[in-house]
C-alpha cells in the first residue's frame, strides 16, 4: 500500500529499477522473473519491464485530499498518473467509492485479513494487525522492491505479551487502553517487537478499538501489533475480503516461553487518559488536567470510525461547543460519513458548532484543515503528539478518546467525559 506521499517516492523508484534493468538485465533466482516476463501471479510492467504484482498494490490518495495547494496537486497527479501508466486497479482517488484515510480503505475495502503479511508505505500500517494480520510500514524505497519483485527482506521480532482482563468503566476504550500501556513501556518499550494483545478486556472490544491499538503499536516502537482473530473479525470479513485467508493462531493462547515479556494489566484501573505534549507516552488521567484548548480534534485513522462518532455524538447532543473552541471532525472514510449522516450524527456535530469535512489525514500531521498558530493547544483523538506535528513548533497536542475529546470541545478545557456526562 501507498499513499499521496510515499506512492510518488515508491514509482520514481519503480522506474529507476526499470531502467536498470533495461540497461544491464537482471539475474533472477529460483522462483523469480526477471525483465517484462510474467509468472508466479507476476504481471509485466510494460514499457517500463517491471514485473509488478498489481493486483496486491494498493494507492490511495488521502494525506493531502481534496489538495491543497500547488505543490499538493502536482503531487496527487503524479500518483494518479502512475496508477494509470500502471493499471493500479485498487486504486483510491477522492470523494470516489471506497476512498478515505489509507488504513481505514485497507481494512474497509477487505485488503487486510488474518495471516496475511502486509506492508505499507506509512508507519502506521501496524493497524491491520487487528484484523490478526503481520501488518508494518516500510519506506518508499521498500515498497517499490516489493512491488517490483513480490518479495521483501524482514527480520523475526521478539514477541511481547500484552493481557488485558476485566471490565473497563465508562468513557474507556482501546485509546485508554493502549496509552495507558505506552505510559508504561514508554516509547521504544517494544523497538523492533511484536506486540500480542490477549485477555477478557480485548476480546469484548470491538473491532474498531482494537484498530486503535494496533495502530498505536509503533509508537512504543513496535514492528506490529497484533490482536488474535475471533469471530467479530470472522463475520465483518463475511463478504468483504478480497481473496483466500488462513488465520495463523485462531483461538491460540500461546505459551508464556514463547514470549520475550509479558505484561498484565486490570481494566478497572485504566481510566481516560490523555498523552501530554510530547510524547504519546507522556500520559496522566484525564481527570488530573484543566488546560484550556483551542482546538478539540476528533478523526484520523485513529479514532475517525462510526463507533468513535458515536460515543462523540453522545455526549455533544444538546450541547454546545465552547465560544472559545474549534471542533473539528473528520471521518476516516467515506463509508464511515455516510453512515454518520444516516445515523444523524453529522448533525449533532453540526448543531453543536463543530465543522465536519470529508475523509483526509489533514490536520493529523499538519497538513491542513486544523493547522495549530503559535501558542495553540488541541486536544486531539490522533496517534502523535511530537513538536510542531499539527501546526507550529509552539503548539501543543494533547491525545485523547473520543470521549474527552468532545467533553473538552464543550467545556472548552481538558475534561474527564465523566464530569459533564
Amino acid at each position: 500500500m501507498v499513499n499521496d506521499i510515499t506512492g510518488v517516492p515508491a514509482f520514481e523508484v519503480l522506474e529507476e529499477l526499470a531502467e536498470g534493468r533495461e540497461a544491464g538485465g537482471r539475474e533472477t533466482g529460483e522462483g523469480e522473473t526477471g525483465g517484462g516476463e510474467t509468472g508466479g501471479g507476476e504481471t509485466g510492467g510494460g514499457e517500463t519491464g517491471v514485473g509488478i504484482k498489481r493486483e496486491k498494490v494498493v494507492v490511495v490518495q488521502d494525506h493531502y485530499v481534496p489538495s491543497k495547494d500547488v505543490a499538493s496537486a502536482e503531487q496527487a497527479k503524479a500518483l494518479r498518473d502512475y496508477a494509470r501508466k500502471y493499471e493500479i486497479a485498487n486504486y483510491y482517488e477522492v470523494g470516489k467509492e471506497g476512498s478515505g484515510i489509507c488504513h481505514q480503505v485497507m481494512i474497509e475495502e477487505g485488503f487486510a485479513a488474518p495471516g496475511r503479511l502486509i506492508i505499507g508505505a506509512d508507519s502506521h500500517t501496524c493497524s491491520y494487525g487487528a484484523l490478526g494480520a503481520f501488518s508494518t510500514g516500510v519506506g518508499s524505497t521498500e515498497a517499490a522492491a516489493a512491488m517490483a519483485t513480490g518479495r521483501l527482506w524482514f527480520k523475526v521480532p521478539a514477541t511481547q505479551k500484552f493481557v488485558v482482563d476485566g471490565e473497563l468503566a465508562r468513557f474507556v476504550g482501546g485509546k485508554d487502553i493502549i496509552l495507558h500501556i505506552l505510559g508504561e513501556i514508554g516509547v521504544s518499550g517494544s523497538l523492533y517487537k511484536s506486540q500480542e494483545f490477549y485477555g477478557t478486556t480485548i476480546k469484548n472490544l470491538c473491532l474498531s478499538d482494537r484498530i486503535t491499538i494496533s495502530n498505536m503499536a509503533v509508537e512504543a516502537g513496535a514492528k506490529a501489533g497484533i490482536v488474535p482473530p475471533d469471530e467479530k473479525v470472522f463475520e465483518f470479513l463475511q463478504g468483504r475480503v478480497r481473496g483466500d485467508y488462513k488465520p495463523v493462531y485462531a483461538d491460540a493462547v500461546g505459551d508464556e516461553s514463547d514470549y520475550e515479556a509479558v505484561f498484565e494489566y486490570d481494566a478497572a484501573e485504566i481510566v481516560p487518559t490523555v498523552a501530554k505534549p510530547f510524547s504519546p507516552a507522556n500520559t496522566v488521567p484525564a481527570s488530573e488536567l484543566d488546560v484550556p484548548v483551542d482546538q478539540a480534534y476528533l478523526g484520523s485513522c485513529t479514532n475517525g470510525r462510526i463507533e468513535d462518532f458515536r460515543v462523540a455524538a453522545a455526549i455533544l447532543r444538546g450541547r454546545k461547543v465552547s465560544q472559545e473552541v474549534r471542533m473539528i471532525v473528520v471521518p476516516a472514510s467515506k463509508r464511515v460519513f455516510e453512515q454518520a449522516l444516516d445515523e444523524g450524527l453529522i448533525k449533532i456535530f453540526l448543531a453543536a458548532g463543530a465543522f465536519v469535512c470529508g475523509p483526509t489525514c489533514g490536520a493529523c500531521l499538519g497538513g491542513y484543515l486544523g493547522v495549530l498558530a503559535s501558542g495553540e493547544k488541541c486536544v486531539s483523538t490522533t496517534n502523535r503528539n511530537f513538536v510542531g506535528r499539527m501546526g507550529h513548533k509552539d503548539s501543543e497536542v494533547y491525545l485523547a478518546n473520543p470521549a474527552v475529546v468532545a467533553a473538552s470541545a464543550v467545556r472548552g478545557r481538558i475534561t474527564d467525559p465523566a464530569e459533564i456526562a
